[in-house]
């Protein structure tokens, strides 16, 4: 049974810090501690993201955003679970290809805004190169520790009876490693509508990002408060989605089943 009781404090409390942060924001410019004309009030801020909303170019950008995203996110998803389980299962694979992911991991994404700018322009394809980069790694990390955590007694046995390589990864591999592949995929989600942002901002894909370089190139101040807000929005969305789905797909193991009853 589903405990409630513990859920309702943490939503007040994620409620009063944000109702605290409102206020603060509010009354730090009313003050004139922060000049207006850099930071407008709380109230403004809604006002103009209130009004922005009713705009169908808002919602057009957000829809680029999120396509971009999704895209993404699912390439650099799918790519990297078949690389990790391929790396991790192949005997000596994953000390050959060691040293290449540890070069190429630590590469921050926004290193490759030249490149993508040079092969796609201010386009889907620079948003995606960024976006399907960064995600990688963070799966393919998870998905390496995953299948390593696979029972060598286990794996054996299953090889001793001649299971296909295909039936070890069905029914051995994929369970143990499935929730480092969640915890992935909950990273991943969250650095993919990072760089969709940014690659939006920096390069001028179609977007959010795009939207808020426009508004701040026109001294629109309040416009650019509203977007970042709405991108923060977004992201918080984003993040329950995806540790909603992790429940779903998890619910029988034992560390969500203690965390749902709790």
């Amino acid at each position: 049974m589903i405990r409630r009781d513990g859920l309702l404090p943490r939503l007040g409390y994620g409620a009063a810090g944000l109702g605290g942060l409102l206020l603060l924001m509010e009354a730090v410019p009313r003050l004139g501690l922060v000049d207006e004309r850099f930071l407008p009030p709380a109230s403004e801020i809604l006002a103009t993201l209130a009004a922005q909303l009713g705009t169908a170019e808002l919602w057009i950008a957000l829809g680029e955003t999120l396509r971009g995203w999704a895209i993404g996110l699912a390439l650099a998803f799918c790519a990297a679970v078949v690389a990790g389980v391929v790396i991790g299962i192949v005997p000596g694979l994953r000390a050959l290809t060691s040293s290449t992911v540890e070069f190429l991991r630590p590469i921050p994404s926004v290193a490759l805004v030249p490149l993508a700018t040079l092969l796609f322009g201010p386009s889907l394809g620079s948003t995606l190169l960024l976006v399907v980069y960064a995600s990688f790694w963070q799966v393919l990390i998870q998905v390496l520790y995953g299948v390593a955590a696979v029972d060598s007694v286990a794996f054996d046995t299953a090889r001793s009876y001649r299971l296909s390589a295909w039936s070890r990864v069905r029914h051995l591999v994929w369970p143990t490693a499935l929730p480092y592949v969640m915890t992935g995929l909950r990273l991943a989600a969250a650095v993919a509508f990072i760089l969709a942002v940014t690659a939006e901002l920096v390069i001028g894909s179609p977007g959010l990002g795009a939207e808020i370089q426009v508004a701040q190139s026109s001294g629109a101040v309040p416009s650019v408060y509203a977007l970042i807000v709405l991108a923060g929005l977004v992201g918080i969305a984003v993040n329950a989605a995806v540790r909603l789905l992790e429940r779903r797909v998890l619910a029988w193991h034992p560390a969500v089943r203690s965390e749902v009853a709790a």
